[in-house]
């Protein structure tokens, strides 16, 4: 019977090392398509979003498993309950990776060269999950804390593209639309660090039994 756990808490293991990569490929092809173009990449984000949803599902089922049938205690339980808030977060950085594509498609072209921050921020929110990622993965509670400080610089990075978006509109240099694509992009992005903070927390829960926003 505790081989049996211990192989299911190990599937759940590969399960979201699996996730995270699906995850971390969804963000990094997001920000190529938007810097080059590429609307075949971008429509290929949006297809494989489903699934990161997919994965999602059968995370939580694994997880609900474990509670009722083996009923984890101290360690253990952590690290199940942190996985199943943890997909939540993953799944929702998936569906913003297939937002920004969509908007790509809309866009219909790369991006212009004067909004170089929106591509570090793309850079920045994707460290910040892959970081959060190899956190869980390796029980790495320092480096989960690092991941919650750098939210920091994706909110920096944002304010620097909201004041290249308002240069934009005030020399009359962009259209309207192409304008109102950018914000939500650099939003898009802005959240995406706000979910790899959460996975973070959740990794440093699984670990201390606490979470740095309770503190």
């Amino acid at each position: 019977m505790r081989d049996f756990y211990e192989e299911q808490l190990n599937e759940l293991h590969t399960q979201m090392i699996a996730m995270g990569g699906l995850c971390e490929k969804a963000i990094s092809n997001a920000t190529k398509a938007l810097t080059d173009g590429d609307l075949q990449l971008a429509e290929e984000i949006m297809k494989n979003d489903a699934i990161i949803n997919r994965q999602e599902r059968d995370i939580e089922s694994l997880c609900m498993k474990l509670i009722l049938h083996q009923q984890p205690v101290a360690g253990d339980l952590r690290r199940v309950s942190a996985a199943l808030k943890m997909v939540t977060d993953m799944e929702r950085i998936g569906d913003q990776a297939a937002d920004i594509a969509d908007i790509v498609l809309d866009m219909n072209e790369k991006l212009p060269d004067k909004f170089l921050h929106v591509c570090k921020m793309g850079v920045a929110a994707m460290k910040m999950v892959t970081d959060s990622v190899n956190a869980y993965v390796d029980g790495d509670l320092e480096l989960a804390r690092h991941v919650i400080r750098d939210d920091d610089i994706v909110d920096g990075l944002f304010l620097k593209v909201r004041g290249e978006i308002l240069d934009a509109i005030r020399d009359g240099s962009s259209k309207g639309e192409e304008v109102l694509d950018l914000f939500m992009i650099t939003k898009y992005y802005e959240r995406i660090g706000d979910h790899a903070t959460n996975i973070a927390e959740w990794v440093e829960y699984s670990i201390t039994g606490e979470r740095s926003n309770e503190n």
